[in-house]
């Protein structure tokens, strides 16, 4: 059973966004995006300072079955990149929604979130992929 919390919004390319208390935007991978990949091995991320469109590339994680591609769901500035993963890239499998974050941004448009689908709506978008 994959986890998808509720109080997050997620993109068809499995990624998720929270609202933090500053108002930055965190992203991370869905639980079922890395259970998809397997262990994930190595990380590349943006730099704090990136400018970044919805929908482009960002980074990618490499597992041990694939290199994947992670996308921006949200147009933003890169403000912060979870450096932690460098040395331990599994807290991504371990921890999709606490630990394995990858990157903080500031959004252009902090509206476009709510474009972005429900829990529920990922849900039903996951069972129509299968």
């Amino acid at each position: 059973m994959t986890d998808i919390p509720s109080d997050l919004r997620y993109s068809k390319d499995h990624e998720w966004v929270r609202c933090t208390e500053s108002g930055r935007l965190r992203i991370g991978i869905t639980d079922y995006a890395q259970r998809q990949l397997g262990d994930i091995v190595f990380v590349e991320l943006p730099k704090a300072g990136d400018r970044l469109e919805a929908e482009e590339p960002f980074g990618s994680l490499e597992s041990v079955k694939a290199v994947s591609e992670v996308y921006m769901p949200v147009a933003g500035k890169v403000v912060a990149v979870n450096d932690s993963l460098g040395d331990a890239a599994e807290q991504i499998n371990e921890e999709p929604y606490g630990d394995g974050w990858l990157i903080e941004v500031e959004a252009s448009d902090p509206a476009t979130v709510d474009g972005l689908l429900t829990a529920a709506q990922y849900q039903d978008f996951l069972t129509a992929e299968e």
